[in-house]
C-alpha cells in the first residue's frame, strides 16, 4: 500500500508525516487490498480556530473512498477522516462479499 501526503501552501513536519503514515497503515485491518492512500492537508482561513483541513482518499479495486474533515489540528482531522474511512471500508468489503 502506497501512502502519499500532500501539504498545500505549507510544509508538513516530519512528526506529522510519521503520524499520518502510522495511522493510515492501520486501514489495512479493515480491508487488505488497498492500493493507495492519498492525504491532502491545507489550512483554511488562518484566522479561525478550526482551520486545519484534511482530505483522505483511499483507492481500492473498482473504486475509491473519500473523507474530508476540518478540525483544530491536522492530527485530529486525519484521525476523524481515517475513522470514517474505516467504516466505509467495512461497508465496501461487505458489499463485495455479497456479490
Amino acid at each position: 500500500m502506497e501512502i502519499r501526503i500532500q501539504s498545500i501552501h505549507f510544509d508538513a513536519s516530519e512528526q506529522l508525516q510519521a503520524f499520518i503514515q502510522k495511522k493510515a497503515a492501520k486501514l489495512e485491518r479493515f480491508y487488505d487490498d488497498i492500493q493507495k492512500v492519498e492525504v491532502s492537508l491545507k489550512v483554511v482561513k488562518p484566522e479561525t480556530a478550526d482551520n486545519k483541513e484534511a482530505g483522505v482518499k483511499v483507492l481500492v479495486p473498482n473504486g475509491e473512498l473519500y473523507a474530508n474533515k476540518v478540525c483544530d489540528t491536522f492530527e485530529e482531522a486525519v484521525d476523524s477522516c481515517l475513522e470514517a474511512l474505516g467504516k466505509q471500508l467495512v461497508k465496501y468489503k461487505e458489499k463485495i462479499r455479497n456479490k
